[in-house]
């Protein structure tokens, strides 16, 4: 089969439409003829030479896929040739064929193109782990969402929306009329407002209950500042860098937490608890129109530089998938 393989570590030319070996399932796994891969920040830094995949893991990347099944490997149960399905993998998804751990696999939602289904898996799992289940956002809550622009900010956004949470989000200006159609409330431009005062005039003082942030470092003191009582910060990402400096006194007198995730990491067991999860409370809600995939385009898998450079400048909204046909 063909896959989009890393020459060597660096910018978007470095990765190449190449012949490689097919995966073969192993025992409890699915092999899925690859409809589309969805394309994510954690792909760009493996490019670049930052983040290598799981051992296990193919060395191109690719996170998630969807698909139809082509075959099952030994004991596999739940799946049979033929199905739609999208997927959680480790690695290897920018590719003609991949495999899956059969529970990491999700059903195609109805509604949803097989296509288009690949922007599901990640941003689906990050955002109900993350923010409903390790920080407890419930209901007329107020949610914090940073990146508003990107899969898991036009998710998450319509998610805490549809379970009934206030949702203010930071973005560029140019996408806010999108993200406030999605159930943002609030939306601040980051690149000429100071979001802390934006949140502290939105809310009366109050603060908000959960902030999902992709850029650590750089926004850990205004998040901190940001939080009511009781509030959880979630930090998902460093793209604002990796250390800063946190005021414990302000963090014991709000009885605040910080949270700090990632998910290609996590054992097996704990990504097929999740998938459980998404497809107990995330799927209906998906089925019901409340809440759909945000797809910014579709560009063909041997065009995938392209699609990094669109997503390196943050030119997007929602998610850029690479399709193989």
């Amino acid at each position: 089969m063909y896959a989009v393989t890393i020459a060597a570590p660096g910018g978007p030319d470095v990765l190449t439409w190449s012949e490689v070996d097919d995966p073969v399932p192993a025992d409890g796994e699915v092999l899925i003829d690859v409809a589309a891969a969805g394309i994510n920040r954690a792909d760009l830094l493996q490019r670049a030479g930052f983040y290598p995949p799981p051992p296990s893991a193919p060395p191109y990347p690719g996170m998630e896929v969807s698909g139809r099944v082509a075959a099952v490997g030994h004991g596999t149960t739940g799946w049979s040739v033929g199905d739609e399905v999208c997927a959680l993998i480790g690695g290897g998804g920018y590719a003609q064929k991949a495999t899956a751990k059969a529970e990491h696999c999700l059903p195609v939602p109805r509604g949803v193109s097989l296509v288009d289904a690949a922007a599901l898996p990640e941003v689906a799992a990050t955002v109900w782990n993350n923010v409903f289940e390790l920080a407890r956002l419930q209901s007329l809550d107020t949610l914090l969402v940073h990146g508003g622009g990107s899969g898991i900010g036009t998710f998450a956004i319509q998610l805490a929306a549809a379970r009934g949470a206030r949702v203010f989000t930071t973005a560029r200006v140019l996408k806010h009329p999108i993200l406030l159609d999605l159930g943002a409330e609030v939306a601040i431009d980051y690149t000429t407002d100071d979001f802390a005062k934006a949140v502290h005039t939105a809310t009366g003082g109050r603060g908000v209950d959960v902030i999902l942030d992709i850029m650590g470092a750089s926004y850990l003191e205004r998040n901190v500042a940001s939080l009511a009582t009781g509030g959880r910060l979630v930090v998902i990402g460093l793209q604002g860098g990796l250390k800063g400096e946190l005021n414990l006194g302000l963090m014991l007198g709000k009885r605040a937490s910080i949270i700090a995730t990632t998910l290609r990491s996590r054992p097996d067991a704990e990504k097929a608890a999740i998938i459980s999860g998404v497809r107990e409370h995330v799927w209906p809600l998906i089925e019901s129109g409340l809440v759909r995939p945000i797809v910014h385009s579709r560009v063909s898998i041997e065009d995938a530089a392209a699609a990094h450079r669109t997503v390196e400048a943050n030119e997007h909204t929602g998610k850029v998938l690479l399709v193989t046909a």
